[in-house]
């Protein structure tokens, strides 16, 4: 195969937010690593961003794969391939990158990696190369049905992942032409799995949901994985009613909190506040576990909550649930507080032990996690007021560095605790020993939420 090295490609294309993902039935071991860049990794695609003579990058690729770990290799290239790339303009290094991975000893051919590389090489317009892979791995697995319907199944994910048409339109006609022409089930609910996932997620719901109706003829039934993929996608698009139909045929156990987060992400995601409302109420009837996602979910569409701790120039947000309540300007936002608060989910997230009361935010948006604060401070006032509960030796608010925030080290979670510590005189200061915690001694902790 030709490689053509073309540093200076244009950026790639927008990438389209995927909250569902088809479970990668692998074992960990096999899987990609994280796309998260590491030191070195960064030296070598910023040394590349400054190439402009191809044989100068060719040689640059040759000295990093020979002198770098497997690991180290393989997680510059996922970060290339990912959509969310901080290089967009090394996006055409990836197929001599792979190739020449893939001239290692330790390298073991990875079908995940190839439908990645795939996606990338068809968004570029680079068809013959694209076709000249998919071929290849057809091939290479003709005879491993199992193997080979996985492989296809990457394929419609990458395509989406790319929001890539004209690849997914291909990839779904073989599939489905590979699905019809096998006679193990095993095959055909894994494809199933896979197109009626990819339709949604195309936003193609209808045709998803058609796409059910032919696996129930089949005398196949559709999983709950199908069926939360069409709620979804109805969702997604705003079309609530076709969701809650869907939503009533799956069965009342599998309505679960994660079914539950997605209906709330999707009425939140359209500012459907009276919808969340009475979902929540629905939830909390079944008696369905709020969870950190159904915090979130909740507290992102609330656009008071937001505003008050968006607002970089004024530190006054309220300070207490019943203030908070006060100065909501939506009475379905109120509402909205209120069955969170009555949740369980603050139980869930502290630990408290003679040795030490912890609170984790870890998972937690920012609105969230003011609440949860705000709680969390009400919570402590009445187990030190209650004198049979043990004074905890050390208190710890863990909030994270910033390692995972838009602008890495930079938290906003970790500014806004900061500042509601500040303002409310609190004794808890950032630990030395961990910059993502805030820490004093229970005794200090108890005398100031005593005043």
């Amino acid at each position: 195969m030709v490689v053509s090295l073309n540093v200076c490609a244009p950026p790639p294309w927008t990438h389209r937010i995927r909250p569902l993902r088809i479970q990668d039935p692998r074992p960990p071991s096999c899987q990609l690593p994280s796309a998260s860049l590491t030191k070195q990794g960064e030296r070598f695609l910023s040394s590349l961003v400054v190439t402009r003579d191809p044989k100068t990058a060719s040689r640059l690729i040759s000295k990093f794969v020979s002198s770098s770990t497997q690991h180290i290799s393989l997680n510059a290239l996922s970060h290339i391939l990912s959509p969310h790339t901080t290089h967009p303009r090394l996006s055409s290094i990836a197929l001599p990158l792979y190739t020449r991975i893939s001239e290692e000893s330790w390298f073991q051919w990875n079908p995940k990696l190839v439908a990645e590389l795939v996606a990338l090489l068809d968004k570029q317009g680079r068809y013959e190369e694209t076709e000249a892979l998919i071929s290849e791995t057809v091939l290479k697995l003709k005879f491993r049905e199992r193997e080979l319907v996985l492989f296809y199944g990457n394929l419609i994910d990458s395509f989406c992942k790319h929001n890539s048409k004209r690849g997914f339109d291909d990839v779904f006609s073989r599939l489905s032409e590979f699905m019809r022409s096998s006679s193990s089930v095993y095959v055909k609910r894994q494809a199933y799995k896979s197109l009626v996932g990819g339709l949604c997620e195309m936003g193609l719901p209808e045709e998803a949901e058609k796409m059910m109706e032919e696996m129930r003829i089949q005398g196949l039934k559709p999983s709950s994985f199908e069926l939360r993929c069409v709620v979804f996608g109805y969702g997604r698009l705003g079309l609530f009613e076709e969701m809650e139909r869907c939503v009533n045929k799956i069965e009342s156990e599998e309505v679960d909190t994660v079914c539950s987060n997605m209906v709330l992400s999707c009425y939140g995601a359209h500012y459907a506040v009276s919808r969340m409302v009475l979902w929540l109420k629905k939830m909390r009837a079944s008696g369905i576990p709020f969870s950190i996602r159904t915090y979130n979910s909740v507290l992102n569409s609330c656009s008071s909550i937001m505003s008050m701790l968006q607002d970089t120039n004024s530190d006054g947000f309220p300070l207490s649930v019943r203030e908070l309540m006060e100065r909501l300007n939506e009475d379905e936002e109120v509402l909205l507080v209120r069955e969170l608060v009555a949740s369980s989910v603050l139980d869930e997230a502290m630990e408290w032990g003679s040795g030490e009361a912890k609170l984790d935010l870890h998972g937690m948006h920012l609105g969230s996690a003011y609440l949860v604060m705000l709680q969390w401070m009400e919570e402590m006032r009445c187990r030190f007021s209650d004198r049979k509960s043990p004074i905890p030796a050390e208190i710890t608010v863990v909030c994270g560095s910033g390692k995972h925030s838009t602008v890495r080290g930079e938290s906003p979670v970790k500014a806004m605790v900061k500042k509601m510590m500040i303002r409310t005189h609190s004794p808890l200061r950032i630990d030395r020993k961990n910059t993502g915690c805030f820490v004093a001694k229970g005794h200090v902790v108890r005398d100031w939420l005593s005043s």
